[in-house]
This record gives structure tokens, C-alpha cells and sequence, in this order.
């Protein structure tokens, strides 16, 4: 198995290519995904969020109000260390399972945001850094998302640098480029996974 951390800065990309490694037949763990599904209604998650923090957080529905959650927890970093406490280990917790429940062969990989703010490279066997140009992102942002310029700006501003992340990329994806490059690289990249994941097999075995 080779376990593959993936991440870049929002709008970035990584999405995409994390939907085009899927198609050439990677497993993917999505962390954010899996944030979501651990609060979810009925979960000890959501029960310790409304411990935490009240149940002014539940909406109408009984589910998170994620926006009145974020209103409070992002204006506050202590506050935003006793959420990320309580959802932290139950997101790294559940993709141990999902790691586990993969083929021995299988290109693992974790789609992780907040690899790069987190320190979380040395948990993979390789790092992908999807990359593009500030210009790019913002302009996706306001475009594709729909985003104030002064909120994509602040957006960006909150995450790791460009210069950050690509400080601890393996591999580095390029993607101020058309679709059909992107799809290319993307194809060099499954590749190599692939070859790594087989070195990676046959060295396990040796050593048994």
C-alpha cells in the first residue's frame, strides 16, 4: 500500500485531481467528507460539539449549523482548538479505517486540506501539492465559487503559502494549465504511484 497525502491552497484544483486519480483507480479519503460524517446527527461527535459549545449550534433540523459554528470558532483560536480536539481525532480515527480496509496493493490517497498548516507530511509515504498561481486561485474563487474578492482574499491569506506547501511537495501538480495538460500530468503522476506502490509491496514481502 502507498498512503499519499494530497493537498493545495483553495482553489487550487485539488478536487479535480483528486477525481481524476479516483478514475485511474486510487482509493480516496476525503478528510473534510469525513469531518462532516463524524458530527452528523446522532453521532458522540455532534453530542461533544453541543457540550462544547451549546446547542446554539443545532439548527432547526437537529443537524450542525456549520455557518453559526464558524462564526463563532474562526473569530476565536481558542475556541477553534477545542472544536478541532473534538473532531481532530475522530476524522484520523475513521480514515484508519477506511486505510485499512484497502487492498494491500492500493494507492491510498488522503485528501487533506490542512496538510501542509497541520504538519501532517510525515504521516504519508508521498506528498502531492496541487499548485496554481494567487491570480488563479482568486480568480476561481470569485468566478467558479462565487466569492467577494476580499473573501477569497481572506481565504487565501488564512492557509499555508504557495511557498509553504510546495516546501514539503514530493510531487508537485501544476495546475495553472488547460484540463487536457492538467489530465496528462495527472496520468504521469497515477504512474508513478503505481510503480511506487508495487516497490513498496514487493519490500513488505522481503522483510517477512
Amino acid at each position: 500500500m502507498l498512503k499519499v497525502g494530497l493537498t493545495g491552497g483553495i482553489g487550487a484544483g485539488k478536487s479535480e485531481v483528486s477525481r481524476l486519480l479516483v478514475e485511474r483507480g486510487a482509493v480516496l479519503i476525503d478528510a473534510d467528507r469525513i469531518a462532516r460524517e463524524v458530527v452528523a446527527p446522532g453521532t458522540d461527535g455532534l453530542a461533544a460539539v453541543v457540550d462544547a459549545f451549546g446547542a446554539d449550534v443545532l439548527g432547526a433540523d437537529g443537524a450542525l449549523d456549520r455557518p453559526r459554528l464558524g462564526a463563532i470558532v474562526f473569530a476565536d483560536p481558542e475556541r477553534l482548538a477545542v472544536l478541532n480536539a473534538i473532531v481532530h481525532p475522530l476524522v484520523g480515527a475513521r480514515s484508519r479505517q477506511l486505510e485499512a480496509a484497502a487492498a494491500e496493493d492500493a494507492v491510498v490517497v488522503h485528501d487533506v486540506p490542512l496538510l501542509t498548516e497541520n504538519g501532517l507530511a510525515p504521516l504519508y509515504d508521498l506528498v502531492i501539492v496541487v499548485d496554481a498561481s494567487p491570480e488563479t486561485q482568486l480568480d476561481r474563487l470569485i468566478r467558479l465559487r462565487g466569492m467577494t474578492e476580499q473573501d477569497a482574499r481572506a481565504r487565501m491569506a488564512a492557509q499555508a503559502s504557495r511557498e509553504q506547501r510546495r516546501a514539503i511537495a514530493d510531487v508537485v501538480v501544476d495546475n495553472d494549465v488547460p484540463l487536457a495538460r492538467l489530465q496528462e500530468r495527472v496520468r504521469e503522476v497515477w504512474e508513478d504511484l503505481v510503480r511506487r506502490a508495487g516497490a513498496a509491496g514487493a519490500a513488505e514481502v522481503s522483510e517477512e
